[in-house]
């Protein structure tokens, strides 16, 4: 049955010591994975195998973006702070620091065939950067909010950017300004992708859809259907015969013209972060905390190409859309000419950040199998790659199995669980004359004879400390042999009253009379904020915001003003001046709070109206005072400096807490980096 598995998880591990911020995968070989953290490391490992194989040090702050090169020989990982250090891989050596970007960086990728890269940052920009001399090269500015991604063209003369604005964007490098705005999604665009070969764009929003652009006309070609769940990631076949997308635990494969799906392909996966083609399988990767997971998906079981010939498939998806031209510039000076001279920075790197900069290879000989190949045309981890095989079913167990691959770990500890289990079995056995314990056949059982009272135990298992006999043995004994785990465990003692540690197990009805002790209370407490929120909305839908917000934040219930500010930080326009002087208090308040969800509203709130208003703030309270009366400049200025002392007290809290972990943490870095716009 193992073989007709179309999608299995390969691997877990701990990749960091701290929250795993970004995963990429390369795109060449589909076997090597790259890992940035709240460690402030970068660390590469080869997928299949538990080990890290390089590490490289260097960032201040925590990593937030990383990807390969298009042939494995480069690494860039972009940081909080906005700088971005590019390795090579090869040399065992860091290339670049470059900074520029003033707030965190979500996106990074490289030219197809120059010495470039470009980002895009939470500072709403997108820049272009020169790896080997000039450091940022050109700036485009347009979007509104930050930029979740970004891709260079397959000829290397564009560059798409998707941001939290809603809105794609396509960059003309040579001209250096932008070529058209694509507006029809409804959400903030997370990925955006170029075919490989036609004038053809996809993009995956959260707003559930993936829509398909002619680069031609910079017209919707089709969309799909709306998912259940944001879209992740997307990923043309390397043919360019169908777009895969990766949603919460789901892989679906598109077609766009028609709009089709092909297939839905259930994979526990989670959040995909990235994917990745090779051997005929679809490699997937994930991260939770600080452990990164990885996903197979068996290509030959999957529509459209499972049963169909490859040629087939082609000529049915065929099109007569102009293809990109990707043949290399023949000259440096040719791609040097071609990028635009303004905004030239020198790239800065103190001397202090450079000493910080290393290498740490943990498997020298996989390391150098990779990286540092005789022959420089390849960089895969291996000469000959087989594909990943799915593991057996549950319950099937083959003794002669070999179990040294990296992919069979679990399967061997596995395998040593039922060992060990079988011998304290055997223990049981010898320690009671009047009973026997019979084995299943599952395994294979121990053909030792019994030894003595006063024989020592035998060298297989010296390893391990001896089964106390057990005084009373459980009816449920046998079945433990199967997996080396007693039932007995999770039960209840004998005589069913006592529980763990000796402590009365309550009766049904004592438990249920402890679940509604609490329960009229509760009822209580949401019957008034269910009220609460009635009295709102009442105002709220009258069309006046202000007397809405006024009346929440005099009702004194900090769970009103939560579900108040998540509205508004879905509806960004809805912020004024006047709100943010009345809700920074509450905000204040909230940070506060020993309530997750609470702190995370404050947050996002905060950074709305840093984004929005700070600069206005700042203004206001430096320019110089007006000639004669303005009674309406007066009441501003006032309100800006309320704002300002609230803001003050905020950064104050803010800064006792930046050591925070996780998604509340990296909001707080954020927040700060913000702040420090208004100095």
């Amino acid at each position: 049955m193992s073989q007709t598995k179309r999608s299995w998880k390969l691997q877990e591990y701990v990749a960091h010591g701290n929250n795993v911020n970004c995963v990429a995968l390369s795109r060449k070989s589909g076997r090597v994975i790259v890992t940035g953290g709240e460690d402030r490391k970068v660390n590469l490992w080869i997928v299949g195998k538990p080990n890290c194989l390089m590490s490289l040090c260097g960032h201040t702050t925590p990593v937030e973006s990383v990807r390969f090169g298009h042939e494995e020989e480069m690494v860039v990982a972009g940081s909080m702070s906005g700088a971005l250090k590019v390795w090579d891989l090869e040399q065992a050596k860091i290339m670049r620091t470059l900074t520029g970007h003033t707030s965190s960086i979500k996106s990074l990728d490289f030219h197809p065939y120059g010495d470039y890269c470009t980002s895009g940052s939470l500072d709403c920009n997108v820049k272009l950067w020169d790896i080997r001399k000039k450091g940022c090269i050109y700036t485009y500015r347009g979007h509104k909010n930050g930029v979740n991604c970004v891709r260079f063209s397959p000829d290397g003369k564009w560059i798409a950017s998707a941001g939290e604005d809603s809105v794609v964007k396509i960059w003309d490098i040579t001209a250096g300004k932008i070529l058209t705005d694509l507006t029809y999604h409804q959400g903030p665009v997370n990925i955006v992708e170029f075919h490989p070969n036609e004038l053809l764009l996809a993009s995956g929003s959260s707003d559930k859809t993936v829509k398909f652009w002619d680069l031609e006309n910079f017209n919707m070609v089709s969309t799909t259907d709306g998912d259940s769940t944001p879209i992740r990631n997307i990923l043309f076949h390397p043919d360019g015969t169908c777009l895969f997308s990766g949603t919460k635990d789901l892989l679906k494969v598109y077609s766009w013209e028609p709009s089709k799906c092909y297939d839905s392909i259930p994979v526990n996966w989670g959040e995909v972060a990235d994917m990745a083609l090779g051997q005929n399988q679809l490699i997937g990767a994930s991260f939770s905390q600080t452990n990164v997971s990885t996903f197979v998906v068996d290509l030959k079981r999957v529509q459209p190409f499972g049963g169909i010939p490859h040629q087939e498939i082609g000529s049915n998806l065929s099109s007569s859309r102009n293809k990109f031209i990707t043949e290399r510039p023949p000259t440096q000076s040719s791609r040097q000419a071609s990028v635009p001279k303004e905004d030239i920075e020198e790239p800065t790197q103190d001397r202090e950040e450079q000493d910080n900069d290393s290498f740490e290879i943990a498997n020298p000989e996989d390391y150098r199998e990779i990286f540092r190949p005789k022959s420089r045309l390849e960089h895969s981890p291996s000469r000959h790659v087989e594909p990943f095989q799915p593991p057996p079913d549950d319950g099937m167990f083959q003794t002669k199995r070999n179990v040294s691959s990296p992919r069979n770990v679990n399967r061997q500890l596995s395998s040593e669980r039922k060992r060990s289990a079988e011998r304290k079995s055997n223990h049981l056995r010898k320690s009671q004359s009047s009973k026997s314990v019979s084995d299943d056949g599952d395994m294979e059982p121990v053909r030792q004879p019994a030894p003595t009272k006063t024989s020592k135990v035998t060298p297989k298992s010296t390893n391990k400390p001896s089964v106390k006999p057990v005084s009373k043995p459980s009816p449920r004994q046998p079945e433990e042999d199967k997996s080396g785990i007693s039932p007995e465990d999770f039960l209840p003692k004998a005589g069913g009253d006592l529980g763990f540690g000796g402590q009365r197990v309550p009766s049904e009805g004592e438990a249920m009379s402890t679940l509604s002790s609490g329960h009229d209370a509760m009822a209580k407490v949401l019957a008034h904020r269910s009220k609460n929120l009635q009295i709102v909305r009442a105002m709220w839908t009258s069309g006046n915001t202000k007397a809405a917000v006024d009346s929440a934040i005099s009702m004194k219930d900090p769970s009103v003003i939560v579900d108040l500010l998540n509205v508004l930080n879905l509806k960004s326009g809805l912020w004024s001046l006047d709100l943010c002087s009345c809700l920074l208090p509450q905000v204040q308040d909230l940070m506060d709070s020993k309530y997750d969800s609470y702190v995370t509203a404050a947050c996002e709130a905060l950074k709305i109206m840093l984004k929005n208003f700070g600069p206005v703030i700042k203004s206001n309270l430096t320019a110089p005072p007006s000639q004669g009366v303005d009674i309406s400049r007066e009441e501003r200025y006032r309100k800006c400096r309320q704002c300002y002392e609230n803001l003050s007290m905020i950064r104050t809290s803010i800064s006792k807490r930046m050591g925070a972990p996780g998604k509340i943490g990296q909001l707080l870095r954020e927040i700060q980096i913000l702040m420090a716009s208004m100095d």
